[in-house]
């Protein structure tokens, strides 16, 4: 029988403590000092208290991980949601859509570019007109392919200027794959396709651009949506990386600035070290499992149990900033892992994409 690593909840136990300090940490402190990340690290592994939970925690993760691989419990209950979640396939551009637009008309209406870090007055770009236009745009399906290359092509060429767009770094892998699937359906575009196929409507004589062009590029990229799930895993898992890295390890002063802010010593007495290297360790070890594409649906659910966590538990983290995660979490929850992937090829799931295999 071929081993099937997609398990929910295996992750979520292990995750309770770290999800809550597991934030954009640039979004909710104003730290300037980043601190020296190898005196921290010396410091805190130096405590038996943190090396300890975290070594219990490391030994709980691994080992349900390798008791589910051996016993393979529930497997007609997986198979069964698999099914399920095969059926929101034919949604996924909608989600992509959504989960990119919503976010964009808000960041537009709140004056930043992608991530809360790049505002009005700091880029050149007209930010509220580009973000609420590009989000109404996308919500409605009306030229999407179009529009999600406007915006990948002035998220990559402003990048080199604003390195903050990394916090964001979601919207690349979310706009390659609007790119690849297209508007989907219910969508502007789909209705105006419609209309430009039907020779005895009136649009169809007038029609600048859908049957020449927008249905034959649909054609043309149709090969290419297969992997889509790896598009958007790879981004998903580089996010969590860059994250741990980026705000926890390399700076851990802004880090414990957050446990301090909110009192999550208070919450839980634990070293506030511990707080900071459960985080980073949590989206170190998300991000890889996504990379590599092992567990993925596991890590997803984890990955949206941390954003979960993470909203409730720190009433001012931005909640706008998050839905384009929330979002392609949930997509790769009803992918799973795509091509190039462990899920898929060490581990032979041909199911991964919710078909039960034979």
């Amino acid at each position: 029988m071929a081993l099937r690593p997609t398990v929910w909840g295996v992750l979520l136990g292990v995750l309770s403590l770290p999800g809550v300090a597991a934030a954009h940490v640039e979004y909710v402190t104003e730290a300037s000092e980043r601190g020296d990340p190898v005196a921290f690290l010396v410091a805190a592994l130096g405590d038996p208290v943190v090396v300890g939970a975290l070594a219990a925690g490391a030994v709980a993760v691994i080992v349900s991980m390798a008791g589910y691989l051996w016993f393979q419990p529930f497997s007609a209950d997986v198979r069964a949601f698999r099914r399920a979640l095969s059926e929101y396939e034919e949604f996924l551009p909608w989600l992509f859509r959504l989960s990119l637009g919503l976010p964009m008309v808000g960041a537009g209406y709140a004056g930043y570019l992608f991530t809360p870090l790049v505002t009005d007055g700091a880029t050149a770009v007209p930010v509220r007109p580009f973000g609420v236009a590009v989000g109404f745009l996308l919500l409605f399906g009306l030229a999407t392919r179009a529009v999600a290359l406007v915006a990948l092509v002035t998220y990559v060429a402003l990048l080199p200027i604003h390195p903050d767009f990394l916090f964001a770094f979601e919207y690349s892998a979310g706009l390659v794959a609007v790119l690849v699937v297209g508007s989907g359906r219910p969508s502007a575009d789909h209705l105006l396709t419609r209309l430009s196929e039907d020779e005895d409507t009136v649009y169809s004589r007038i029609d600048p651009f859908y049957r020449r062009v927008a249905v034959p590029f649909d054609r043309w990229t149709e090969p290419y949506q297969r992997f889509v799930p790896t598009i958007v895993r790879v981004g998903m898992g580089a996010v969590f990386v860059y994250l741990a890295l980026a705000e926890k390890l390399l700076a851990p002063e802004a880090a414990l600035a957050v446990v301090d802010k909110y009192g999550l010593t208070t919450a839980l007495a634990v070293p506030p070290e511990l707080w900071v290297l459960g985080a980073a360790f949590t989206e170190l070890f998300i991000g890889a499992l996504l990379l590599v594409g092992f567990f993925t649906r596991a890590a997803s659910a984890a990955a949206f149990a941390v954003f979960t966590t993470t909203l409730f538990a720190l009433p001012d983290d931005p909640v706008l900033a998050h839905i384009s995660l929330f979002g392609l979490v949930s997509a790769l929850l009803v992918t799973g892992a795509g091509p190039f992937s462990v899920d898929m090829t060490s581990f032979l799931a041909p199911d991964e994409h919710g078909v039960p295999a034979d």
